[in-house]
């Protein structure tokens, strides 16, 4: 591929569990539209740590339609029945053996499924031999950088760059090989708000694609 074909990178919106829980809901649910028309977001991942099950549910319902309507694919943490029952376009697992053919029996043949496999290249490679739609790396950033090139010149599956993203290392992640880069904080926590950094993220990958 050369480099004018290569795609460009993408924005993941990571959505904290304390962020989507309780009252505030409905309000986060019109921060992450106000997110989502901002820019290119190519998916949105919700975790799952930390909520029970009516309150995984609840979220997953409010907040999954923003994303679909807005033809931003949304995913569940680590729970499949949830991934199955909210019409979720996928699961994101956030550990353990990637059982990727078994998990599909539960939430469908055509659904996204991505593993995070923090710095070893071990467990992406098993990942990538289960049929995983992606791998995600997340740890040190130097480690992370150099996990995401030596996975873009040996595969075509693609790569997220999961925790740590900011808008200073956001290019050089990008031309390091992330297809994708997942923002937590660095969404929620920007001073004015998140669609604003969601604009400052894509303006900050267009230049880096120069």
């Amino acid at each position: 591929m050369t480099e004018a074909e290569t795609p460009a990178c993408r924005l993941c919106l990571v959505i904290p569990s304390g962020l989507a829980a309780g009252e505030a809901l409905a309000v986060f649910a019109e921060q992450l539209a106000a997110a989502l028309e901002a820019g290119d977001v190519a998916c949105v991942l919700l975790r799952t740590g930390g909520l029970d099950d009516r309150a995984a549910r609840g979220a997953a319902r409010a907040l999954g339609p923003v994303a679909q309507a807005r033809d931003v694919a949304f995913l569940v943490e680590d729970r499949p029945e949830l991934t199955r029952e909210s019409g979720a376009d996928g699961l994101h697992l956030s550990g353990g053996e990637p059982a990727v053919a078994r998990l599909r029996e539960t939430i469908g043949p055509e659904a996204i499924v991505g593993v995070a496999c923090g710095v070893s290249r071990h467990a992406a490679m098993l990942a990538g031999e289960a049929g995983a739609d992606y791998v995600a790396f997340e740890g040190d950033e130097a480690e992370v950088k150099d996990l995401l090139s030596w996975w873009q010149a040996l595969m075509t599956l693609p790569c997220v760059a999961l925790g740590g993203v900011t808008l200073e290392n956001a290019a050089e992640l990008a031309r390091a090989g992330a297809d994708f880069l997942a923002l937590e904080e660095a969404a929620w926590e920007h001073p004015d708000g998140p669609g604003a950094a969601v604009e400052a993220f894509a303006a900050r990958l267009a230049e880096a694609d120069r």
